[in-house]
């Protein structure tokens, strides 16, 4: 197997720290991506976590089980659409109509995968008849730690990287990627997500003991995640020049985190408390 590696200045790491070549390994023909199982982990770990959370409000485990499915099924769609709809100009363009269905190459984009899950945790609640936002709350806290693990698979696999970055912790991707990342130092901005959402997990799992009202841990997820993802897309250096606005500085990403504020924001104000207790 090929290896490559990412270059490290900072003299803590020595000069170089080794990374896997983006396959992590073939089954005959078929190449698996370190990618794809980094997404895998982040849906096992986040369906495990939420399962035991759930108890709490009575959903049972094996209801949580069989949401996973569902939630997979329209995560991936979400997340693939918008990233063809986002690339299709540098990645789709002129090239075969199956390349917009490797998914195992990379390729998601995360707001498009919160609103396909979003959607389908919608139709599973309503089928099963639980109580919507109770299973948004039980889920909230597993979306923060999946995430930990979808942006190890980025850079893992050469996407979502940063600006050019003059600090000790800069990173350089090794030649040869087909993802076509710089070479010279950037922003490690896939393991900035991944520290930020790790702490929001933990802040997410504190709140969902305390909480005061249903819905209230999902709200706090959107709010959070909205202002986290703006700040570290400030150091994002993947995206092409047109899709950049308002003076260069804001990121399609900025565009869909306001929205995603305000939606938290209004979950937070509008969603019922329930009633205080009467001695």
């Amino acid at each position: 197997m090929e290896w490559n590696i990412f270059v490290f200045p900072l003299p803590l790491f020595g000069s170089k720290l080794q990374a896997v070549h983006p396959i992590a390994f073939r089954l005959g023909p078929l190449a698996i991506h370190w990618y794809g199982v980094m997404v895998a982990l982040a849906f096992l770990a986040g369906l495990w976590a939420a399962s035991r959370r759930g108890l709490r409000d009575g959903i049972a485990a094996e209801k949580t089980v069989d949401l996973g499915p569902w939630l997979i099924v329209g995560a991936i769609i979400g997340a693939r659409t918008l990233y063809v709809i986002s690339y299709w100009d540098e990645f789709f363009k002129g090239k075969p109509i199956e390349e917009v269905f490797m998914v195992w190459k990379g390729g998601l984009v995360y707001y498009g995968g919160l609103m396909g899950a979003a959607l389908a945790c919608v139709l599973y609640a309503r089928r099963k008849k639980l109580a919507l936002w109770k299973v948004a709350d039980m889920l909230a806290p597993s979306i923060a730690l999946g995430y930990v693990f979808g942006r190890i698979g980025c850079l893992l696999n050469g996407c979502c990287y940063g600006r050019a970055c003059h600090l000790p912790w800069g990173i350089r991707f090794p030649e040869g990627n087909p993802l076509n990342p710089p070479t010279f130092p950037v922003h490690p901005t896939e393991v900035y997500d991944s520290l930020l959402s790790l702490g929001l997990y933990g802040l997410l799992a504190w709140l969902y003991r305390r909480k005061k009202f249903d819905g209230q841990v999902f709200g706090v997820y959107l709010v959070s995640y909205a202002l986290l993802r703006s700040f570290v897309e400030l150091f994002r250096g993947d995206y092409p020049e047109y899709q950049h606005y308002l003076g260069g500085w804001a990121t399609p990403a900025h565009l869909v985190s306001i929205l995603t504020l305000v939606a938290g924001l209004l979950l937070l104000w509008l969603l019922p408390r329930p009633e205080p207790r009467r001695g």
